[in-house]
């Protein structure tokens, strides 16, 4: 019998590891939010993941649970493990990663370096941290914020009075300082259950308006030294988390040469979107074979760069189809990947990705094919 994978979320995440499961005859299943989500190509079962029973009626069809997103609450997630369901990443792990304030905690505790932050109630609070840090810092929600959403640059309380208004009893939120970065890395790594770990080059994040516009990979000018410790960062993370699968780290490279650590996703995520036609063995495919306890694939690039850019938005009239045949015979060497999604402003519908031997000539063939979906 094919080893069976259930999916919680059906987003593009779970639409693109679909191919890679089908080439190692792995059984996909999604449980997906609603009808018609990205992974549709996929076996699916419709059903609320915050309810425990359909969780649980999804996972006994399966041999390991794992995620398109994080937002699984930990009481469902329990009742999977009590359950002796395989649950990768497990309820220990993903609670770092749905919740900042105790990612915040629990990476102070592993010694790894990040900005200067402080959990605050009150705008007393944040004053004080305003005061120490130059009058300006980041603000976020602890739990559920992800492209740019649930973020916010401040330079006095009242800018997040309504967030403030909206706590519960014994409620924070989350504030950073403001860092002065040059630019934002991603280290990406992933880690068996039985503890094998591997790690993909350090890649360059380009963000537009909180949203990943483009990745370069690897990311130009790093240097042997910052290459190590980015991947050590990454690999201390996973084994002090104990995360199983795959594991992104957002990082800040400031101009002092540190690296700050920004944010973590325990799942595929757009920074490695490359990998899938620049590395031998890409990020969706790793994931699988991580959740499995399968041996790692070799997470090394084919060619010397990969730049991948994600299509916005889309196109208003015609859709992403429309446009598909002229892109293809313009840009015949990049790959199009397109998720499935009605084009909405701002929302990501698909990406396409270059890979070549010099950096200029791949990243203008992965700009200019993305050109032809946008309006």
């Amino acid at each position: 019998m094919a080893l069976r994978v259930g999916i919680i979320g059906g987003g593009q995440l779970a639409r693109m590891m679909i191919a890679p499961a089908v080439e190692l005859g792995i059984d996909v299943r999604v449980l997906a939010e609603e009808p018609g989500m990205a992974a549709q190509l996929a076996a699916t079962a419709v059903g609320d993941y915050r309810d425990t029973d359909t969780v649980l009626a999804f996972a006994r069809e399966v041999d390991v649970v794992t995620f398109d997103h994080e937002h699984v609450p930990q009481d469902v997630l329990t009742a999977l493990v009590d359950a002796g369901v395989a649950v990768h990443p497990g309820p220990h792990a993903l609670w770092f990663a749905q919740d900042k304030l105790r990612m915040r905690a629990r990476l102070a505790e592993l010694g790894l370096p990040q900005p200067d932050w402080a959990a605050f109630s009150d705008a007393a609070g944040l004053q004080d941290f305003l005061d120490a840090h130059g009058g300006r810092a980041v603000v976020k929600t602890p739990r559920g914020g992800y492209d740019g959403k649930g973020v916010r640059v401040v330079s006095a309380p009242d800018e997040v009075a309504d967030w403030l208004a909206a706590l519960a009893d014994g409620g924070e939120l989350l504030v950073e300082e403001h860092v002065d970065f040059t630019r934002e890395l991603a280290q990406q790594v992933a880690r068996r259950p039985s503890g094998q770990l591997v790690a993909y080059p350090v890649v360059e994040t380009v963000q537009r308006d909180g949203v990943c516009a483009e990745v370069l990979a690897p990311a130009p000018h790093a240097s042997a030294r910052l290459s190590d410790v980015a991947a050590s960062i990454g690999a201390r993370i996973a084994e002090g988390l104990d995360v199983a699968g795959m594991l992104a780290v957002e990082l800040f490279e400031t101009s002092d040469d540190r690296l700050l650590i920004n944010e973590l996703a325990m799942r595929p995520h757009n920074s490695g979107h490359w990998s899938q036609d620049g590395a031998v063995t890409g990020q969706f495919e790793q994931h699988l074979r991580a959740v499995l306890d399968l041996p790692l694939g070799d997470p090394s690039p084919r060619r010397a760069w990969s730049v991948m850019v994600n299509i916005l938005g889309g196109p208003v009239s015609g859709g992403l189809d429309s446009r598909l045949p002229a892109a293809l015979e313009a840009h015949p060497a990049v790959k199009v990947h397109t998720y499935g999604k009605d084009p909405r402003p701002g929302r990501k519908v698909g990406h396409v990705t270059a890979v070549g031997d010099e950096l200029d000539a791949v990243a203008y063939e992965a700009r200019a094919a993305a050109v032809f979906f946008s309006d």
